[in-house]
């Protein structure tokens, strides 16, 4: 693949990221509950990390090898509970539920887009990626899980 095909595809990358991270700090804006906003906050952070990491492999900063690959658990209940509507107030436990559909959408997006390329770098670094935005899901999902459904005394 020419170099020119890939730059275009980490700009739309980098575009994604810029997109997650406006998106979780708007979020972040309207929401009051400080555990909640500690979350979002965390995660808007995640994402410009990706973007810092996107523009420097653009860039020739380093190959393909500095993202790592860890498997996440995947708990599935982005995919069997419907995503709430983004709104003031909103509870920590919808929050949750509406980033995990995010990172579900952004992992889809990675993994189809690396599924249009050859077997290469810009495929390993997509498929990387994609495994990164799974991680963020699998935490969503868990912050979800404990805060819906808490541990109580009963066990």
């Amino acid at each position: 693949m020419n170099d020119k095909k890939v730059a275009e595809v980490i700009d739309i990358a980098i575009r994604r990221e810029e997109e997650a991270y406006r998106f979780y700090m708007d979020i972040f804006d309207k929401v009051h509950e400080r555990s909640a906003k500690d979350t979002l906050e965390f995660i808007a952070n995640e994402e410009k990390k990706h973007r810092e990491f996107l523009v420097r492999y653009r860039d020739g900063g380093f190959g393909v090898q500095a993202l790592r690959m860890n498997d996440p658990v995947e708990y599935k209940i982005a995919e069997y509970l419907e995503e709430p509507p983004v709104a003031e107030d909103m509870r920590s436990e919808d929050v949750y539920l509406v980033a995990a559909h995010r990172e579900m959408r952004s992992h889809d997006f990675y993994t189809e887009l690396a599924r249009l390329h050859p077997q290469g770098d810009l495929h390993t670094m997509l498929l990387k990626i994609a495994s990164e935005e799974l991680k963020h899901k699998e935490k969503m999902e868990y912050l979800y899980a404990n805060t819906a459904f808490p541990q109580t005394d009963g066990g």
